[in-house]
């Protein structure tokens, strides 16, 4: 496996994914996604797991600040999301192709 745990440093579903894999002892690599957001390409593929609408944390203050909810096409979306790593909901763990939005251990017990 190669985990990688997109997240922020104050969010408590980010600190229980990291607890989840190091009690495993499984290895991952952390990114603080509000300082290195995602790249292009990380994007595309989260999104192509995932979907783009449910990357976007609409309870966020950032997207009451950028009046996201009359952007509906998800080209825009996936620009303004690399722009504003703020928008984005933790953590998004990444384990090559597939990936996850949010806490969802049944999940990762099930990748190899």
């Amino acid at each position: 496996m190669n985990i990688q745990i997109f997240g922020k440093k104050k969010c408590f579903d980010t600190g229980k994914a990291e607890r989840f894999f190091k009690e495993r002892r499984i290895k991952y690599q952390y990114v603080d996604i509000l300082r290195l957001g995602l790249s292009k390409g990380e994007l595309k593929s989260v999104a192509a797991a995932v979907g783009v609408n449910n990357l976007i944390d609409e309870d966020s203050a950032e997207f009451r600040r950028l009046n996201l909810a009359y952007i509906h096409s998800a080209s825009n979306r996936e620009e303004i999301l690399l722009n504003n790593p703020g928008l984005y909901k933790t953590p998004i763990v990444r384990n090559g192709k597939k990936a996850t939005v949010g806490y969802q251990p049944e999940v990762w017990l099930n990748w190899d």
